[in-house]
């Protein structure tokens, strides 16, 4: 099998690890209300100050009875309300009607569901025998006093923000927010809204990073279209690296005459590697300006996106200090060949389905870097790895659904 025909480009999983051992990580904390905790990332490891649920409790509506208990029939003593227990002890013969949530009474081993019983005025009778403990929720039984519930490095989600409440917390300490400047270089590049000069195109790119960007709750900079003008650039740079932790631009870094990005980085700051064995994407940049790191993506729009998604994204949100999992990968039947040569890991974009229990992927069309549309009907990477050529139908394929950044 032939190698990569350019041996300098680097693989993918070197080049994720070498951003990550370059890239800091946020260091400020802050206080920030459950209101406002939707997508922040904790600084530092939550405990439970209490038992969840604190007191054994109902799963049900019924009665609260002695397992056991061999009376033909349990005299009605009182009830358990979730919020007013039942003062007292249940004794034998005795039950307590009880409602979903309300605590156990003492004596009290097992709850009857209220289908299960004869209700004759003060007398319930038992259609079948209680077995001890059961529709009991036992106290701590989801979360025990001491218990760590969320580690640092948490991304909080709507459930982790009621958690949070049910443990009586109103606040988190958080990191502070990445602040990524974002900015498109290119003559040829046109803002929407304005009039499409002959041999110009609209300038899509940055729209469609900054909307990745705001899913990863960061704050956006958007420094704006910049042209192919060195000193334009530098200036545009030095502004960038002065707001922000890290610096999204996109256009430039080929090796074009016009391409004056990595004339720049060379001045102001610094380039850890250029080019990487990716496809679509090749021409990625990583580096540091001042004290901010540096993406150089590619101009193509297809590559903008992808390059973000999969190299740039996983290194800010480490640097925004999240715990970041490995990607969920899956394994699919091609229901149709994919053109590939040696060389590049291609991330093609595919409809994955299910049929009849059987992973199935179809090609998205074509994928060329510039087709957006690829996108459209996808719902997923076909994930063709560096070393793999053609595929034809029928093969399996490592699958990567897409998640909510680029969807």
């Amino acid at each position: 099998m032939a190698s990569c025909d350019e041996p300098q480009l680097l693989a993918i999983d070197d080049a994720l690890t070498r951003m990550r051992t370059a890239a800091p990580m946020v260091a400020e904390r802050e206080q920030v209300p459950l209101s406002e905790l939707l997508d922040r990332i904790s600084a530092s490891p939550i405990k439970a100050g209490f038992n969840v649920p604190s007191h054994d409790n109902s799963a049900m509506d019924g009665y609260a009875v002695r397992a056991g208990d061999t009376h033909q029939a349990l005299t009605l003593v009182g009830q358990s309300l979730a919020g007013h227990p039942f003062n007292g002890e249940l004794q034998t013969g005795q039950c307590v009607r009880i409602t979903t949530g309300a605590t156990i009474p003492a004596g009290a081993n097992a709850v009857v569901m209220q289908e299960n019983t004869l209700v004759t005025g003060k007398q319930i009778q038992l259609h079948t025998a209680p077995q001890p403990g059961e529709n009991i929720r036992r106290c701590g039984e989801d979360i025990r006093a001491g218990q760590v519930v969320f580690n640092a490095g948490h991304r909080f989600g709507p459930v982790d923000i009621a958690l949070l409440a049910s443990l009586g917390l109103a606040q988190a300490t958080v990191k502070r927010r990445l602040k990524v400047a974002v900015l498109s270089t290119g003559d040829e590049l046109i803002a929407p809204g304005q009039a499409l000069p002959a041999g110009h195109i609209y300038d899509s790119n940055r729209y469609g990073l900054c909307a990745m960007l705001r899913r990863l709750d960061v704050e956006v900079l958007d420094i704006g279209l910049v042209p192919d003008q060195p000193q334009a650039i530098r200036e545009a740079f030095q502004m960038a690296a002065s707001q922000a932790d890290a610096i999204v631009c996109s256009g430039g870094v080929s090796v074009g005459d016009a391409d004056y990005v990595k004339p720049a980085l060379d001045e102001l700051g610094d380039i850890a590697f250029w080019k990487v064995a990716i496809k679509p994407g090749k021409p990625f940049a990583f580096g540091h300006l001042a004290n901010a790191v540096f993406f150089g993506l590619p101009g193509n729009p297809v590559s903008s996106m992808v390059t973000l998604h999969q190299l740039a994204l996983p290194i800010l949100r480490a640097m925004a200090g999240e715990q970041v999992a490995a990607p969920l990968t899956l394994s699919a039947c091609a229901t149709d060949g994919y053109k590939k040569r040696p060389g590049r890991q291609d991330f093609q974009r595919a409809q994955l389905s299910s049929v009849d229990g059987v992973n199935q992927i179809r090609s998205g069309g074509a994928q060329g870097s510039g087709v957006l549309t690829s996108f459209l009907d996808a719902n997923a990477y076909a994930v063709l790895e560096a070393e793999r050529s053609a595929v034809s139908a029928g093969e399996t394929v490592t699958v990567i659904p897409f998640d909510r950044f680029i969807r």
